[in-house]
């Protein structure tokens, strides 16, 4: 984008901008908060005796989580540059 282009944004257009930042921002807080309750009942399932029997979901849910986790950073660094290119 030129120079010229980049100040000639209108005051709803930089607050258009401002508003999809934070989408982006909150977008990856929820993959990160899914991450946080994916693993920590993972955890859960493996650490009880008494939920031996569904041990192997437990493990799932851990590795599920940690691919969530990365897609969540990978999905918000690339959205993120899209957005930097408006600027």
């Amino acid at each position: 984008m030129k120079t010229e282009e980049k100040q000639s944004l209108s005051i709803s257009e930089k607050l258009a901008i401002e508003r999809t930042k934070l989408a982006n921002e909150r977008t990856f807080l929820a993959f990160f908060r899914s991450f946080v309750v994916m693993l920590s009942s993972g955890l859960a399932i493996t650490k009880l005796q008494f939920l031996r029997n569904i041990y192997m979901i437990g493990i799932a849910l851990i590795v599920i989580a940690f691919f969530l986790l990365i897609y969540g950073i990978r999905h918000y660094f690339k959205v993120n540059k899209r957005i930097s290119g408006y600027k």
